[in-house]
């Protein structure tokens, strides 16, 4: 079940101030090692430390296949694989440079196979983590009414 809550859009210059959009509640957050304990717990033969041992070793190489220029995908989950952030177009391709043309690398993560964003939304269900007035300020966030909570602040694009 994926718990929401509804904020409203606050930024003076924004064209979508005092729109109201729906942010995911995480209420938790599953680190390595929890996650072998969590995948120990399914029927496997396996102990948390054997798999925290490959999922250790799966991330490793994982980012050294990234860092190589490769994808990496993982069948039903998602295709990891290297971006380039631009700052700016070059006029010519003799103008361009790495330093005045490109800001970064990032990391990409595209659904794939039974992960697909179209499967989600099909098996996705979603319930409001928590109720809200219409006419006040949302419970549950800042008291300017920015619907910033517990996602440290980090704004999200509301289309996606």
């Amino acid at each position: 079940m994926i718990r929401y809550k509804k904020y409203q859009v606050t930024g003076e210059n924004s064209p979508l101030k005092g729109l109201w959009y729906a942010r995911p509640v995480i209420e938790e957050t599953f680190d390595i090692e929890k996650l072998a304990k969590h995948m120990s717990n399914h029927n496997t033969p396996y102990s948390s430390g054997v798999i925290k041992g490959v999922l250790t070793d799966m991330v490793s190489c994982t980012k050294e296949l990234i860092l190589d220029g490769k994808n990496v995908k993982m069948d039903d989950l998602a295709i990891f694989s290297v971006g380039i952030v631009s700052k700016k177009g070059a006029q010519s391709a003799a103008d361009f440079s790495l330093a005045n043309n490109v800001k970064g690398l990032k990391l990409r993560a595209r659904a794939t196979g039974e992960l697909s964003n179209a499967q989600i939304n099909l098996e996705g269900q979603m319930k409001e983590s928590s109720m809200y007035t219409v006419e006040g300020k949302p419970s549950g966030n800042k008291p300017d009414g920015s619907g910033e909570g517990n996602d440290g602040g980090i704004e999200d694009d509301p289309l996606g």
